[in-house]
């Protein structure tokens, strides 16, 4: 099935800026929450782009990952607080895993030094976190916020971990880890077994299909700066089956501003229609470095034709 681009999907309100948009997710009437980096953290748009409301100033370290379950929970993932929290889609905290600005510690193993990502199992409602630019772990909690296991420890073997920097489910009944800097993904049970691997090109986020669709959505990053502007190394969106077959792919696979491209894509979502929504971490990547800085794009929106 092609895609296509929608070019400022996010109609934003002057003078209103993402600076830049960590990581994106979809709520059950099809709201689109955009987790990001300027002085409104937490934007909300319906589906054509309108802008609905924001929340959260002032209440972020640095926004990195969010999920929303099938109730219509936030999850979110404040690395630089070594924190992730529950909230209502209007801001209130249910609760919180970790303590604000207290890491564990580096590569230990214990919750958490800088957790990325969180995926919830849309029955048990068991939520799983990755741990991420500290630590080399999933841990795995209770619906209440119990925790329940651990797996992971730094390295390149089947179940180790360089960076696992995001995570989605596969079926019901097992869980994908973006495991970037190994350039793979991996699967495991939801106790944590290793079921297997498949290689990709940085993958940086993962995402499932709505509406009865069970296929799973990969960012792949782009080159590392020593391989800058080589084509074809990342820089695109792959669908996988539930045998992790690659069954269509989309972006140009070179970076860039336009309209087909991406930069430093960072997170992913999809929702009811079909439409796969990817936040970018321009900024930092890339506006940061231009004379003057400035903002670039960082929120595609690409729906099928």
């Amino acid at each position: 099935m092609p895609y296509k681009p929608v070019p400022y999907w996010a109609k934003l309100p002057h003078p209103m800026s993402f600076k830049e948009a960590t990581s994106v997710a979809v709520d059950s009437q099809d709201r689109v929450y955009i987790f990001n980096r300027g002085n409104w953290p937490m934007m909300i748009f319906d589906a054509d782009g309108n802008f609905l409301e924001t929340w959260g100033a002032g209440e972020f370290n640095r926004p990195h990952g969010i999920f929303i379950d099938g109730d219509d929970n936030l999850y979110l993932a404040d690395d630089d607080d070594h924190v992730v929290e529950k909230r209502t889609t209007s801001g209130e905290i249910i609760f919180r895993l970790g303590e604000r600005g207290e890491p564990a510690a580096w590569q230990e193993g214990d919750p958490f030094n800088r957790p990325t990502d969180i995926v919830v199992h849309p029955e048990s409602r068991d939520i799983f976190i990755t741990d991420g630019y500290g630590n080399s772990r999933v841990h795995k909690y209770g619906p209440e916020g119990n925790h329940i296991t651990s797996w992971g420890s730094p390295g390149a073997l089947d179940g180790q971990f360089s960076l696992p920097h995001n995570v989605c489910m596969l079926g019901d009944d097992m869980i994908v880890v973006c495991d970037r800097e190994n350039f793979r993904i991996q699967v495991f049970s939801l106790d944590g077994e290793y079921v297997g691997q498949k290689h990709m090109h940085r993958p940086i986020a993962c995402a499932n299909g709505r509406a009865g669709d069970d296929r799973i959505y990969v960012a792949e990053a782009g080159a590392p700066a020593v391989q800058a502007g080589v084509p074809n190394l990342g820089q695109r969106v792959v669908i996988l089956d539930t045998d992790l077959n690659e069954v269509d792919s989309f972006g140009a696979g070179l970076a860039g501003e336009g309209h087909d491209q991406f930069i430093a894509s960072h997170g992913i979502a999809t929702d009811s229609s079909g439409a796969v929504y990817v936040a970018e971490v321009s900024y930092t990547n890339t506006g940061s470095n231009l004379n003057p800085p400035r903002e670039v794009t960082s929120l595609r929106k690409w729906i099928p034709h």
